[in-house]
């Protein structure tokens, strides 16, 4: 059960010509080598502070679920995650309030996945999505669909009000692979006819984490995977922020 990661997140051209900051953020750890943590979040570009939106998010996240699953394997309720989240939604209005803005301003998307030996779990506001490579056929599913709004380019937010559209998803322990993305590169890797994860993009990427002697982050592979997001290639088809976290169990 012990888990190979790699990471990256690269600021999309369009940010890079504006002079904006990266607005994705990322957390991703292995507690007792046998349970593993992604989360990625999105700052809203409409929002004046969605990269600090983001990043409160996965920092409020990853310490909750390390403090979980350093004393116990098991997924948390759906009560504990909506914890997690209001918590997030706390920090964030305190934050808006030193800034004298509004918790609107700091909007952002949330992708969390927890994989243990009891099962694995996503929680999901926005778009972004989660995959996962089934252990038996090797073929990757989506866990965690991303969700749009009504209109073109829009999608949901941690700060929406009353409540944020969070939804929670539960799975057996049965994947040996998890890639969580923010939506810089949902059309990239989710084919768009049938929903599915493209397993051309997914196979390649996950092969040198199968092949890893590392246990925890592949810092080889996570600068390899920086310098992939942010190569002409991708970004002749995507001028967005690009986060990807790929994780391979041995």
């Amino acid at each position: 059960m012990r888990w190979s990661y790699a990471t990256a997140s690269v600021r999309g051209t369009s940010h890079v010509r504006a002079g904006t900051r990266l607005q994705d953020a990322k957390r991703c750890f292995v507690v007792g080598d046998t349970s593993l943590l992604v989360v990625v979040a999105d700052g809203a570009g409409s929002a004046t502070f969605g990269g600090e939106g983001a990043a409160i998010v996965c920092r409020t996240i990853a310490t909750s679920a390390h403090s979980l699953l350093a004393t116990s394997p098991d997924i948390p309720t759906d009560d504990m995650v909506w914890s997690w989240v209001d918590e997030c939604r706390d920090r964030i209005s305190v934050s808006a309030a030193k800034r004298d803005s509004s918790p609107r301003q700091f909007a952002t998307t949330m992708v969390l996945v927890l994989a243990t030996k009891a099962g694995v779990l996503t929680a999901h506001v926005g778009d972004g999505a989660a995959v996962g490579r089934h252990c038996d056929d090797r073929q990757w599913s989506v866990l965690s669909r991303p969700a749009h709004g009504e209109y073109a380019s829009t999608t949901f937010f941690i700060t929406d009000d009353p409540e944020p559209q969070l939804r929670i998803s539960r799975y057996q322990p049965d994947y040996d692979a998890i890639a969580v993305f923010s939506d810089g590169i949902e059309n990239l890797v989710i084919d768009h006819r049938t929903g599915e994860a493209s397993p051309s993009f997914f196979d390649p990427m996950a092969r040198p984490l199968d092949n890893s002697p590392v246990i925890g982050r592949d810092f080889g592979l996570s600068r390899n995977l920086a310098a992939f997001l942010d190569s002409a290639r991708v970004n002749d088809l995507t001028d967005d922020d690009k986060t990807l976290v790929i994780a391979a169990r041995k």
